[in-house]
């Protein structure tokens, strides 16, 4: 099969506005501005809140189901079979991640997601999406030209890698469970966890190497 082999489960039935994400966001912005002159929104709770996704949720949730199901080859199995449940016994659960598939990379295949029609994303597992998700760029290229996106990101595959493409949508998102990098026999949980990156989960990137962490 090609590069664009195009994974699309369902139709978009997304539960927010299709319209230019620039847009939204000023619209956003204007609402949080009314609401906080009016008193009914507090910056300081806003703001924690932001933070709570970017830092402390962020990718972090993600990272530990990665590290996990590279160290329990058990917990790997359940990941894969039913994503859901495996990443709710860590506690990880919630709106827009209530319906998880996880794809495997392998030698012979590299996954990357992406949401064709806006940004539906999993965001108990990985909080905010980052904005270049979001862009109409990557959504139109990452389907017609995924190893040109991955070139961008500064990933080379080998040529006999297929790179197949999943479409989240507001029924199912999808999370990248990316190779275990070579040389981290007998690392720790925690050891593990150092190496996963965000884009890695995404399918944009890799994992780090073990000479990349101190």
């Amino acid at each position: 099969m090609s590069d664009h082999d195009h994974d699309h489960h369902g139709r978009h039935h997304h539960d927010h506005d299709h319209s230019e994400l620039s847009e939204t966001e000023l619209r956003v912005r204007a609402l949080e501005s009314i609401l906080t002159e009016k008193g009914y929104v507090d910056p300081a709770a806003l703001d924690v809140l932001i933070d709570l996704y970017e830092k402390k949720i962020g990718p972090r949730n993600g990272v530990r189901v990665v590290a996990k199901a590279w160290s329990d080859p058990a917990y790997r199995e359940r990941l894969l079979k039913d994503a859901t449940a495996a990443i709710a016994e860590l506690d990880y659960s919630g709106r827009q991640g209530e319906h998880m598939v996880v794809v495997e990379n392998t030698p012979e295949q590299h996954n990357m997601v992406v949401c064709t029609l806006c940004s539906c994303y999993p965001h108990p597992v990985l909080g905010l999406p980052p904005v270049w998700y979001k862009s109409a760029p990557y959504r139109s290229r990452a389907v017609s030209d995924p190893r040109g996106v991955l070139k961008d990101f500064g990933v080379t595959l080998p040529d006999t890698t297929k790179i197949r493409v999943w479409d989240s949508t507001a029924e199912i998102r999808y999370l990248v469970l990316p190779m275990r990098p070579e040389g981290t026999e007998g690392w720790s949980e925690e050891q593990l966890a150092e190496l996963v990156t965000r884009d890695s989960m995404i399918g944009t990137g890799l994992p780090k190497q073990p000479g990349e962490i101190t």
